[in-house]
């Protein structure tokens, strides 16, 4: 899985949410982390959607 690929898409995600990209509320680590995370439920669960998975763990962070 690529997870360049990821990263972009959990910042688009979050974009949904913050209008400037310069106020998204995660550090680098935490980028890092929700990328692992989505890899891991990808490897875990081939078939899943990754923009689903995406959009659940940002939702996730956001409200956890």
């Amino acid at each position: 899985m690529e997870k360049l690929l990821i990263i972009k898409m959990i910042k688009n995600c979050f974009k949904q949410y913050y209008t400037e990209s310069d106020s998204l509320p995660l550090s680098n680590e935490d980028l890092e982390s929700l990328a692992e995370q989505i890899i891991l439920i990808k490897n875990e669960q081939p078939k899943s959607d990754l923009y689903e998975v995406v959009n659940d763990i940002v939702y996730e962070f956001l409200t956890g």
